[in-house]
């Protein structure tokens, strides 16, 4: 497609959003607007134009353009903070199974997550097999056209709301611990499955503990081949890294105000620029690492759609993003003082209590998804290759 076709497309997409997204919600996925009619409202128009996943194929619930014309829907979406529909349906089991999904599968479960009519939760992570996920031990016995699914899965992320699971289990006992491992998805809602929710340093209880005592599994929803999942699971982490790196707001997404917004009105500014020249000087470096973050991961998907898996420069993307919400929510403090670390009672507005949260929920950004140290071995091997 041509520039000027592109500007064109870009001015329809620009007069559609104009026309149809309310002014009051235009404060990204705030947790707390993601329930109002008038978000519902909006995130149907969404769906109905498939811009939720503006790239997929129509008959799996996207709009079905191209790779260009995807990036400018999801820029102009993003530019003016418009509430959106992102979880691990689009961001994670959707990519993955559109590559290695079976026809029956894509059209079963795609066009429900694009739609936004299907919750999901990710199954990786274990007592003993964080870190070291090859250890896992949550088993999976085939019995006739299903598997019953007996084990432990931790730190997964909305759980309790989840319908569906795409979960690791290990159906060949014997094998080496990174074979004998199978992708297969299973749904929450049945007996044998018991979700214990973990409350967290930030107040909130999104992560939980999941319990499988029997839980059944269609043998048809396998993902990939049976004892082979191993290939899924690390091509399913390169999609959650790559949309981590990407962040297109991250947690700043969840609020009404940026980090800089909030910076430039605590600090002030004069003649333009921040008053303060070392938090001036702050600000233009953070300023720098997310531009350079941003080609970087543009570079990642680019790899990503040319099915080019032998470098994983989406742990990159994950280590740096990691490490540079960190440090917003950091210099968000320094600008407020005192009243950035507020914790509940008077003398302090809501906004403010959000950004104490923002501070402690940021801290689990070089954990969750591979932590730091993991994500610094992957880089080691497999971008610059380092031998062992």
């Amino acid at each position: 497609m041509s520039s000027e076709s592109i500007e064109e497309f870009r001015q329809e997409v620009v007069n559609w959003i104009e026309e149809n997204l309310p002014q009051e919600i235009r404060v990204g996925n705030r947790q707390s607007m993601m329930g109002l009619p008038v978000t519902r409202e909006w995130i149907k128009k969404l769906t109905d134009r498939g811009w939720v996943c503006p790239e997929w194929p129509v008959e799996y619930g996207g709009a079905g353009l191209d790779r260009k014309q995807a990036a400018v829907v999801k820029a102009e979406l993003a530019s003016r903070r418009a509430p959106m529909v992102k979880g691990f349906g689009t961001q994670m089991i959707g990519p993955t199974l559109l590559e290695f999904g079976t026809e029956e599968q894509k059209l079963e479960f795609l066009p429900k997550i694009a739609r936004n009519q299907m919750n999901w939760c990710q199954g990786y992570s274990e007592p003993g097999a964080g870190s070291d996920l090859a250890s896992l031990q949550t088993r999976a016995v085939r019995d006739g056209d299903e598997y019953v699914v007996t084990g432990q899965k931790i730190w997964t992320s909305y759980a309790h709301a989840a319908d569906w699971i795409f979960c690791l289990v290990r159906t060949d006992p014997d094998a080496p611990k990174h074979e004998g491992i199978t992708f297969i998805l299973f749904p929450m809602k049945q007996e044998g499955v018991e979700v214990s929710r973990l409350t967290l340093i930030d107040g909130s209880a999104d992560f939980s503990q999941v319990f499988f005592e029997g839980a059944r599994a269609q043998a048809k929803h396998v993902v990939g081949e049976v004892n082979k999942g191993w290939t899924v699971a690390k091509r399913l982490l390169q999609h959650e890294r790559s949309s981590d790196g990407g962040s297109e707001g991250g947690i700043l997404g969840a609020m009404k105000e940026t980090f800089v917004d909030i910076v430039k009105r605590e600090v002030g500014t004069q003649d333009g620029k921040l008053a303060d020249p070392s938090m001036r000087q702050k600000m233009a470096s953070q300023e720098m690492e997310a531009k350079a973050l941003s080609l970087t991961m543009k570079r990642a998907m680019a790899e990503a759609r040319a099915k080019q898996t032998g470098r994983d420069i989406s742990s990159l993307g994950k280590y740096r993003w990691a490490n540079m919400v960190k440090k917003e929510q950091d210099l968000v403090v320094q600008a407020m003082g005192t009243q950035g670390l507020g914790w509940s009672g008077p003398g302090f507005e809501d906004t403010q209590l959000e950004r104490t949260r923002a501070l402690l929920t940021t801290r689990s950004d070089s954990i969750w998804g591979g932590t730091n140290e993991v994500q610094l071995n992957v880089i080691a091997k497999r971008v610059l290759q380092i031998p062992e």
